[in-house]
């Protein structure tokens, strides 16, 4: 027979009391495996053994699994929210069971939650109805982008989501470069604007956004334009654009989350000046 703990750990690290003891583990043999470290309670009834990343450790002892931005963020996907502490889903009608330095987020959504974590289509739907549109669309370009998901699950998501809001996932790509590219975009065809998406230039590379093919448009993440080489590159780009009859246009994180207003009333104006010649 396994031990208690190499049983756990083949069922992904956290298992139930109730599913170890149709194998043949007695209450009374857990117990003593949890005196002896061997296992952990990590909630009445849920036995885990390490290694648990804190943030499924926090989401069990909650009560729940890991969701929402957590599980996205875990697999490297662009999000937009700030880190709040783990997002658990707990169920509908049900509570959560706070725990020493708790920062849970709980989302009372409908579904038995399972151990561990949601799966990523469950972990985007809880994040639209967590943090919105926007922040649903971003996260699903990056996770089309990382080859999460296939065109199945890309279509379960779409039937899962309220009819107004399906338009979303038909407007979504798998080439996005970044979330910032993915909000511009999401706001400009709201806007009613189209934009060409990652355009070679001969003489210029590939920018981000082309509109009305001469206003370039580049959502510059920190970690893509920072440093004086990378602006120096920018610059020559910029420059070899101009020399070409585009407008260049550079907004970062900060602008596009945090100021919107006034990203669009410079695109908007750049639009106008051309129209004017």
């Amino acid at each position: 027979m396994l031990s208690a703990s190499d049983t756990i750990r083949r069922l992904g690290g956290l298992a139930r009391g109730a599913d170890l003891q149709r194998i043949g583990f007695d209450r009374a043999a857990l117990s003593r495996l949890v005196a002896s470290g061997q296992i952990e309670r990590l909630r009445p009834g849920v036995f885990g053994v390490a290694p648990i990343s804190p943030a499924v450790r926090a989401a069990t002892m909650h009560g729940g699994a890991l969701t929402c931005v957590s599980v996205l963020r875990a697999h490297g996907v662009w999000t937009l929210p700030a880190d709040d502490g783990p997002h658990v889903w707990l169920g509908a009608g049900r509570h959560g069971h706070p725990h020493d330095g708790c920062s849970c987020t709980p989302h009372y959504y409908r579904g038995r939650p399972p151990l561990g974590t949601a799966t990523i289509p469950t972990a985007l739907l809880h994040l639209r109805r967590c943090a919105g549109d926007e922040a649903f669309f971003a996260a699903l370009e990056s996770t089309r982008a990382k080859r999460l998901l296939n065109r199945t699950a890309v279509a379960r998501i779409r039937s899962a989501l309220p009819a107004n809001a399906r338009w979303l996932v038909d407007l979504s790509r798998s080439d996005s470069g970044s979330g910032l590219e993915s909000l511009l975009r999401l706001r400009m065809h709201v806007l009613g604007i189209r934009l060409d998406c990652q355009v070679p230039i001969a003489g210029v590379g590939r920018v981000d956004f082309v509109i009305e093919k001469r206003l370039i448009i580049e959502a510059d993440g920190q970690e893509n334009h920072a440093g004086p080489d990378k602006r120096h590159k920018d610059l020559v780009r910029d420059a070899a654009a101009s020399a070409l009859g585009y407008e260049t246009l550079h907004f970062d994180y900060a602008q596009i989350v945090h100021d919107w207003p006034t990203v669009q009333r410079s695109i908007l104006a750049a639009l106008h000046r051309g129209q004017t010649f």
